[in-house]
């Protein structure tokens, strides 16, 4: 699932390309990946100007000159393309925003979303989302009144969407990691050094990936060598099996509370 770097990599790549543009076609194949009527959303959406484009933890907000917002969550499986009808992936579109001659497709939205939402509407979904992990809120005195509350596993805790935004299975993980904290430590039991450490691989982590384009497969469009570059560089995730780089142990790989959990055990404390 895209987590921050992936969704802050796309609005960045995206804004430059469809910021300023009016949506002159609206395409919807799949009703149940928007919040109304194909006719309806087709009507609202089509002819709107994109204004901006957020991002919000793992959404994207596609700001509209008529005061509503398309918002997007790609949840597990869903990504986007920007092309053109001579230039898109051979795979089913739930979604087609054009742009004249440039479409953005919409793929995998299968749990994922675009709906279209007012202001009002907007800021009550996403109400009850943590703060945002490297806008300047999360300071480190912030960041200790958090974590002094929790008690959970630091996997599930840095989860926890409403505990802290945009990070998911993969960075959480990679954070564990560059704190060298074993993603099982319940988070009652770090001291102020552990906590330290916790913030600062949260923010040296995501900083990383974002420098890197996080770790998406798919390139967004024809001939971006950007999104994905993570991927060659993660430390622990998906690398079961690999010799660790920093100590030449060998990571491991469990399942915790049902996600996907990749860690060193040579040098990670628990």
């Amino acid at each position: 699932m895209p987590e921050l770097p992936e969704m802050e990599t796309y609005r960045k790549l995206l804004s430059e390309r469809l910021s300023g543009k009016e949506i002159s076609t609206v395409t919807i194949n799949r009703e149940k990946s928007i919040n109304m009527e194909s006719e309806t959303f087709i009507s609202k959406v089509q002819g709107a100007r994109v204004q901006a484009i957020h991002r919000r933890a793992k959404h994207l907000i596609f700001k509209l000159n008529t005061g509503d917002s398309l918002l997007l969550h790609l949840m597990l499986g869903g990504w986007m393309y920007v092309g053109s009808e001579n230039d898109q992936p051979k795979r089913t579109k739930q979604v087609i925003l054009s742009f004249g001659e440039m479409e953005l497709y919409f793929i995998g939205l299968r749990l994922g979303y675009l709906h279209l939402l007012s202001e009002e509407e907007l800021e009550k979904e996403l109400s009850d989302l943590g703060p945002e992990p490297l806008n300047g809120h999360l300071t480190y005195t912030a960041w200790l009144d958090l974590i002094s509350e929790k008690r959970g596993r630091l996997k599930t805790t840095l989860l926890d969407q409403q505990f802290i935004a945009g990070i998911g299975n993969c960075y959480s993980d990679e954070i564990c990691y560059g704190a060298r904290l074993m993603p099982t430590k319940h988070a009652d039991t770090l001291d102020e050094g552990m906590q330290k450490d916790l913030y600062d691989a949260i923010q040296s982590v995501l900083q990383r990936a974002l420098g890197l384009g996080g770790y998406m497969d798919q390139p967004l469009y024809k001939g971006d060598t950007f999104t994905g570059g993570y991927n060659d560089h993660c430390f622990v995730y998906d690398r079961e099996g690999e010799v660790c780089g920093r100590c030449g142990g060998t990571i491991c790989f469990e399942e915790v509370s049902s996600r996907k959990c990749f860690y060193c055990p040579g040098c990670q404390r628990d």
